[in-house]
This record gives structure tokens, C-alpha cells and sequence, in this order.
């Protein structure tokens, strides 16, 4: 049986994350999710600025992982080699491992498309690529946004409504639920938002031209519904 990669954009608040764990459980592919790589890198070179690993230098250029971190606080995308250095080198990783993948919102530019689209197919296989696109309104992501919770020590997002407002603790790993300071506020919300239509949505043409269907799922159903229609065109 080929191994697979199945990629899953939209925008902040989408549910790329949830889906994709979701089809982790259900598919036991492994999932690549770029934000949660970067807050591990932010937290490393938090925990020790004076790290090596703080610095990374790409074609000449050094990047520091403080500064993207301040980058990525304020709503704006992290530098596209940093990010494509990270994820490049977690999807050689797991393939060395013999793992199936699921990519949650990467490539995020079209520089990052340029030069991890490549690696996924000469790993993978171009015909073994599934394309995503969760479609929500853009006041639809201001809502879910700046409601939404996360756990401390997973970074569970926990789906906002009636029942689950009052939750203090995540009910998957008993950890403390903690709003993401200044990333899920409305302002920088509005700037991820705009990011994400100037530098990620040119992405899809990029992708239609090399033959790479986008397969566009209504985001604003229950999180049952869109894992079900995720299913149903995985299996068409």
C-alpha cells in the first residue's frame, strides 16, 4: 500500500488542528502541525536564549527563533525559511520512519509551497497528495478565535459552546485551560486573518496549476459533519 500525505488549510480557527487529529486517530497518520513545532522552538530559546539552537542560519541568513516568536505573537506569519526548515525536516524524519502524514495548514507561502511540495513528492508521490480547504467566514474566525481555549499542556483547542464555556480543565489530559495571550485577541486575529488571505489563499492556484485538486469542505458544520465529509471525498 502507497503511503499518503493529506493537507488541511483554512483559516485560523478553521479546525485544522482537531480535524487532523481526528484523522490521526481514525487513520493513524502523523500529524504535522507548524504552530505547535514553532511554540516549541519559541519555548526552547525562552528556556535558554543563549541555546545554539535559538539561531538558525538558511542561504546566508540568520534567523532567531525570539524574533519570530514576537513575529507570530503579533498575528504575523513566521519568516518562510525558518518555517520550511522546520517542517522539512520533521516530514524527512517521519518518512525515514515509514509514517503516513497529515499536514495541519502547511505550507502557509508560497515559498514554503515551492519548497515543501517538492519534498512531499519525490517522498510521497504527487498522486498520493490529498488537498483540503476548510472554508469559514471571516467572522466566523473572529468568533472562534478570540472564544477559544486551549490546554496547557497538550494544546488541545477545546470547541467553544454552552456546554464547555464554564471548563476550567481539559477534559482529554486533566491540564489547565489557558487563552493564548495576544495571538486570539480580535485585533491580531484580524492581522492572522489578513495574512492568511494575502499569503496563503494564492497558494491554491499554485496548486490547481500542477494538476493538485483542492477539495473544499464546509468549516461552519459540526466538527462531526466536516470529519464525515473529510471521509466521504478521502474515499471517492
Amino acid at each position: 500500500m502507497q503511503r499518503q500525505v493529506i493537507i488541511i488549510f483554512g483559516a485560523p480557527g478553521a479546525g485544522k488542528g482537531t480535524q487532523s487529529e481526528l484523522l490521526s486517530d481514525k487513520l493513524g497518520f502523523f500529524v504535522i502541525e507548524p504552530s505547535k513545532i514553532l511554540e516549541k522552538k519559541f519555548k526552547e530559546a525562552e528556556n535558554d536564549s543563549k541555546s545554539a539552537d535559538r539561531f538558525i542560519e538558511i542561504d546566508g541568513e540568520k534567523f532567531d527563533a525570539l524574533q519570530e516568536k514576537e513575529n507570530w505573537k503579533n498575528g504575523i506569519l513566521c519568516s518562510p525559511p525558518y518555517v520550511t526548515q522546520l517542517v522539512t525536516a520533521e516530514i524527512k524524519r517521519l518518512f525515514d520512519e515509514g509514517e503516513n502524514l497529515i499536514l495541519a495548514g502547511s505550507p502557509r507561502t508560497v515559498y514554503e509551497e515551492e519548497k515543501i511540495t517538492p519534498v512531499l513528492e519525490n517522498f510521497y508521490g504527487k498522486e498520493n497528495i490529498k488537498i483540503f480547504l476548510l472554508e469559514i467566514k471571516p467572522e466566523e474566525t473572529i468568533f472562534r478565535n478570540s472564544n477559544r481555549k486551549i490546554c496547557e499542556l497538550m494544546r488541545h483547542s477545546i470547541l467553544f459552546n454552552k456546554e464547555t464555556e464554564p471548563l476550567t480543565i481539559c477534559p482529554l489530559d486533566g491540564s489547565k485551560l489557558i487563552k493564548r495571550e495576544g495571538l486570539d485577541d480580535v485585533n491580531t486575529i484580524k492581522v492572522r486573518l489578513k495574512e492568511y488571505t494575502d499569503r496563503t489563499f494564492p497558494i491554491f492556484d499554485f496548486f490547481e496549476k500542477k494538476g493538485m485538486e483542492v477539495k473544499k469542505i464546509n468549516g461552519e458544520q459540526s466538527v462531526s459533519d466536516v470529519h464525515k465529509d473529510i471521509l466521504k471525498s478521502l474515499n471517492d
